[in-house]
């Protein structure tokens, strides 16, 4: 797979699940304990906490794959920063005084192990994996 192709994927990947977080059949409503913004708390897929806030940034880092999809070098940008950042929520879903994000966003339970998949994944695009075009 070409990095543009997996920033395409994942970019495809967050927008829906961002919009799945706001659809009441795909997302049954659920009080998340020590998260202040409840507007739009759910249970994405019936397995997965969000709100309001982490739907926006499932669509932003959605909106931001497609656009880093254009070039190889976006593409690889945009994989390590997914990695980094990822790896960092994951971290933060396991701190039992982060796994809110401060109140703001639910980290925890199914978010810790998506999260951590997502990490590696773009860990390996972002810092392992060479287009063909890279390698001349």
């Amino acid at each position: 797979m070409r990095i543009s192709s997996f920033a395409a994927l994942y970019g495809v990947i967050f927008l829906l699940a961002g919009v799945a977080g706001f659809v009441p059949g795909l997302s049954p409503e659920h009080i998340h304990p020590g998260v202040v913004v409840t507007s739009a708390s759910r249970l994405a897929f019936g397995m997965f906490p969000v709100n309001v806030l982490h739907n926006l940034v499932h669509i932003l880092f959605g909106l931001w794959g497609l656009l880093a999809a254009r070039s190889v070098g976006s593409a690889r940008l945009y994989a390590r920063m997914v990695a980094i950042l990822y790896g960092v929520l994951t971290i933060a879903g396991l701190v039992p005084v982060l796994n809110t994000l401060f109140g703001l966003v639910p980290l925890y339970g199914n978010d810790i192990w998506l999260h951590a998949l997502l990490a590696i994944i773009a860990g390996y695009f972002g810092f392992v994996h060479c287009d063909r075009v890279d390698a001349r």
